[in-house]
């Protein structure tokens, strides 16, 4: 028997029309100026110039970098692929889910097609990313488990729901957008075997996707109203449960902001390695030469194993640079080697440096059945040495994330950064980051300054 309301019902009852915190409004304006930042370091990457010269269609929508306008579905995928290209977007403790690569641009495309005001702009970043954070809550782990990219599945909902919102559709048209998406719905992670290109595509699909799921219900297309407990339901499709827990998902809905605590990446890689590039940073700086070690063991969470760990051989050989950067191993050899694990540490010379190579080759890992993932990521590295002494550290938190947020003054940082590893200076950053702290309070979102005068695809 059918439910009388049902879970997309009431999740669209609680979520159509918030009263943003002020801190829900100030991770939306971070996240804006994360992801910006990002499509502005990728805008003359390789992967980014292929996808606009495959979908460039022209329109009133910016694609950040490049000059001309495009039309929605352009402007969602591409810059959403260049937001998630580099793997240095946003994350969410407890997922791991890339909000803001989906629904930043999902929004600014559809700000644009629509006139819209920067306060319908925040509202719909807003419940976009509420969305796909609440979704990681009632299958932790199955999604990735049944072989599917949580960002690009979760992302289509977050991002239909997200455009409903500002678009003022009313509750049953945003229960249809919903239900839409959740057939648009895609994306694998087979990625990981030669470090292919489409994770980055992902978020950038799943953008389009949601904007025309929530076009088609406001025109009165229908979808199902039980996306999700339905027999043939979401997560019976994407995560291989029948068994989920909805109340978890929308417990606190509307008044608990989960978005809230979205964090901020330090680092150009996979969420999870990021606590071993700070302890293998740490046993640098205490003393550790790289040229001393002799083996590398970390402690590890069984549920990124199959992402982040294996095959072990490919993981310490990774093939190129994005393989690269789902590779525990690889990341703690660059961090000791070279001090980070920036966007310039994954370029092809770096990743193909013997001595990167060999170091990484030293790295293995023992599975600890207490870990916490996904609920908190954490690392821990102990190296011999060629005298036989073992020296450890460990980390017990995302730095970035909610227990050691990224400060305001760093995430600037990255994103002058960013704009100058994609041909800006520091002068137009400036500039381009004045703008974009404005538009929630603009009349009409204008990014005319983030396009380029000519920038002709290559």
């Amino acid at each position: 028997m059918l439910p009388h309301t049902s879970v997309s019902e009431e999740l669209a009852a609680a979520l159509l029309s918030p009263q943003l915190p002020v801190a829900v409004a100030s991770t939306c304006d971070r996240v804006l100026m994360d992801v910006c930042g990002l499509c502005v370091a990728a805008r003359n990457r390789d992967y980014m110039l292929a996808a606009l010269r495959a979908t460039a269609e022209p329109g009133a929508c910016t694609v950040i970098g490049h000059a001309g306008g495009f039309n929605v579905a352009t402007a969602a995928l591409c810059n959403g692929t260049g937001a998630h290209g580099e793997d240095y977007d946003d994350t969410f403790e407890g997922g791991p889910v890339h909000a803001g690569a989906v629904i930043v641009p999902a929004m600014l495309a559809t700000a644009e097609q629509h006139g819209m005001a920067g306060g319908d702009l925040t509202r719909g970043i807003a419940v976009g990313c509420e969305i796909m954070c609440r979704l990681c809550l009632p299958a932790p782990k199955r999604v990735h488990g049944a072989g599917f990219h949580p960002t690009a599945v979760f992302g289509a909902l977050g991002a239909a729901a997200g455009v409903a919102s500002a678009l003022d559709l009313d509750r049953a048209q945003c229960v249809n957008a919903l239900g839409i998406a959740g057939s648009m719905a895609s994306g694998i992670i087979e990625y990981l075997a030669e470090g292919a290109w489409t994770k980055r595509l992902h978020p950038g699909w799943a953008a389009q996707a949601g904007y025309r799921a929530a076009r088609l219900a406001q025109a009165g297309f229908t979808g199902p109203r039980t996306l999700f407990e339905g027999n043939h339901g979401f997560f019976h499709a994407f995560a291989n449960s029948d068994d989920c827990d909805f109340s978890r998902m929308l417990e606190g809905a509307g008044e608990q902001w989960l978005c809230a605590d979205i964090a901020f990446k330090p680092y150009a890689c996979g969420t999870m390695a990021h606590p071993y590039i700070d302890c293998a940073r740490k046993l640098v700086a205490d003393g550790v030469a790289p040229g001393d070690v002799t083996d590398i063991e970390c402690m590890t969470a069984e549920g990124i194993v199959h992402r982040l760990w294996e095959p072990l051989a490919a993981k310490q050989n990774p093939p190129n640079g994005y393989a690269a950067k789902f590779s525990i191993p690889y990341a703690i050899a660059v961090a000791m080697l070279r001090g980070n694990a920036g966007v310039v540490d994954y370029e092809e010379a770096v990743v193909h440096d013997p001595e990167v190579r060999a170091l990484a080759g030293k790295v293995r890992y023992v599975i600890d059945p207490a870990n916490p993932y996904p609920r908190q990521f954490t690392g821990h590295v102990r190296v011999t040495l060629k005298t036989g002494e073992v020296r450890e550290a460990s980390q017990g938190h995302f730095r970035g994330g909610r227990e050691e947020p990224m400060s305001s003054a760093a995430l600037e940082s990255k994103f002058i950064a960013n704009c100058a590893y994609g041909g800006w200076d520091a002068s137009r950053a400036h500039g381009v980051l004045a703008v974009l702290r404005a538009l929630p309070t603009a009349a009409c979102v204008n990014l005319s300054t983030l396009r380029e005068e000519t920038h002709p695809l290559r």
